[in-house]
C-alpha cells in the first residue's frame, strides 16, 4: 500500500499503550484529545506528582479520566515502589489494575521515586506476583546515573536487565517500552513470547539531532541514528505482533519548552494515529521501507490489534475510524478556552490525514 495515493482509510481504532494524561489543567486540556487522534483505549501512566503507588489512587485518577471523556478504555497502572508489595499486586489484579510502570531512578519526568540497585532481586517477589496475577511489567529501558561508552546509549546498557527479568520470570509479560534502538529491536525478538515492545510515533520521525535542537522533539529516551530510526520503521511494518503502538505522548506547557533545561517529553496525542501514517508515508517514498510491508493488515496488528491482544482485550472494538485527505496540517499548539495553557505539539505544519470516528 503507497500510502501516499491513499486518500480514504478505514481501521480499526488505535489502542495506545504508553499515554502521559497528567494531573489539573493539563490533565483537562489532554485527555479530550485522545480520540482526536483516533485512540480508544490508553495506557496510562502512574508518573504523577505524588506518584501512583496505591490501587485506590489508580482507581481515583481513573474515575477523573472517565469524567472528562468516557468514551475511551482507561487501562491503570501502579508506579513500581517498595509499597507496591505483593500483596498490593493481588488487590491490584481484583481491581482490574493493567500494570506495573518500572522507572529507573532519576531517568524522566517525575521518576526521582523510582527504583535503584539491583531491583531484579529486590522486587523479585513483587515481579513473582504480578507473574502469578497476570499483571504486565511495562519498562523504561535505560540505565540511570551512567555515561554511555563506545557510543552504546543508556537503552542498549539496560537490555541485559531485561534479558535477565525474562529468563527469572518467564511467564511473566513484559513490555520494552519505547524502543528507540536497533538493539532494542533485536533484544525483543531474543526474548520469549511474553516479551514485547512499544514504538512511539516520534521515534519514526526522529534523529538525535533533531532532538538536540528541537525543545518539542526532546525527549527520553532520546532518539537516536538514522539507522535506529530505520529499524523502527521496519518493525512497525513488519507483522510481527511482539511490536505495537505506545504514542508515550507526554504533555509539558509551551512555556516550559522555551528556553535552556526544557523538560523531556514529546506531544502527540491529537494526532497520534495520523503521525504514524504519515512516518510510513515518508519512509516509502525514501526507500525506507517497502510499499508491500506497509498492508492494511500489518498497520492494523501495530495500531490496534497487537497492543489489544497482548493486554488480552477484545481485538475488534465496535467503532472504527476513517482517515481522509483534506489538506488538514498540525497547528502549533492546543490552547484552553481562556487561553492560559497551551501545549506545543510535535511536527507542527505538516499535513496529515483528518479523521474522525464511525459507527459499523
Amino acid at each position: 500500500m503507497r500510502l501516499k495515493d491513499v486518500h480514504h482509510l478505514e481501521l480499526p481504532p488505535t489502542a495506545d499503550m504508553h499515554v502521559h494524561l497528567r494531573q489539573g489543567d493539563v490533565m483537562s486540556l489532554v485527555v479530550p484529545q485522545i480520540r482526536r487522534g483516533g485512540v480508544d483505549t490508553v495506557f496510562v501512566m502512574p508518573n504523577l506528582q505524588p506518584p501512583v503507588t496505591s490501587v485506590a489512587a489508580a482507581l481515583e485518577y481513573k474515575a477523573q479520566l472517565e469524567a472528562i471523556e468516557p468514551k475511551v478504555t482507561y487501562l491503570m497502572s501502579l508506579y513500581l515502589h517498595p509499597s507496591v508489595t505483593p500483596e498490593v499486586i493481588a488487590e491490584a489484579a481484583k481491581a482490574g489494575i493493567a500494570g506495573v510502570k518500572l522507572y529507573p531512578q532519576g531517568v524522566t519526568t517525575n521518576s526521582e521515586s523510582g527504583v535503584a540497585g539491583d531491583f531484579v532481586e529486590t522486587y523479585a517477589p513483587t515481579f513473582a506476583a504480578m507473574e502469578e496475577h497476570g499483571i504486565v511489567l511495562n519498562l523504561h529501558g535505560e540505565v540511570p546515573g551512567t555515561v554511555p561508552k563506545d557510543d552504546v546509549s543508556l537503552e542498549e546498557l539496560f537490555l541485559p536487565t531485561l534479558k535477565r527479568l525474562n529468563e527469572k520470570f518467564p511467564k511473566l509479560r513484559i513490555i520494552l517500552e519505547h524502543c528507540s534502538t536497533a538493539a532494542a529491536i533485536e533484544a525483543v525478538r531474543s526474548c520469549s513470547s511474553t516479551v514485547a515492545g512499544t514504538i512511539t510515533a516520534h521515534h519514526l520521525y526522529l534523529t538525535g539531532d533533531i532532538s538536540e535542537v528541537d525543545p518539542h522533539a526532546f525527549c527520553k529516551p532520546i532518539p537516536k541514528k538514522p539507522a535506529d530510526r530505520d529499524t523502527l520503521l521496519k518493525a512497525a511494518c513488519s507483522g510481527d505482533p511482539k511490536f505495537f503502538f505506545g504514542s508515550d505522548s507526554a504533555p509539558h506547557p509551551l512555556i516550559s519548552k522555551q528556553g535552556k533545561n526544557v523538560p523531556a517529553g514529546v506531544f502527540t496525542q491529537p494526532y497520534a494515529t495520523q503521525l504514524v501514517l504519515l512516518a510510513l508515508e515518508e519512509a516509502t517514498e525514501k526507500g525506507i521501507i517497502d510499499e508491500k510491508d506497509v498492508t492494511k493488515e500489518n498497520v492494523e496488528g501495530f495500531l490496534s490489534r497487537f497492543g489489544r491482544r497482548f493486554y488480552k482485550l477484545p481485538e475488534e472494538p465496535k467503532e472504527r475510524v476513517v482517515v481522509e485527505r483534506t489538506g488538514e496540517s498540525i497547528p502549533e499548539s492546543i490552547k484552553t478556552d481562556d487561553g492560559k495553557l497551551a501545549i506545543g505539539l510535535s511536527k507542527s505544519e505538516a499535513t496529515v490525514f483528518s479523521l474522525r470516528f464511525v459507527s459499523p
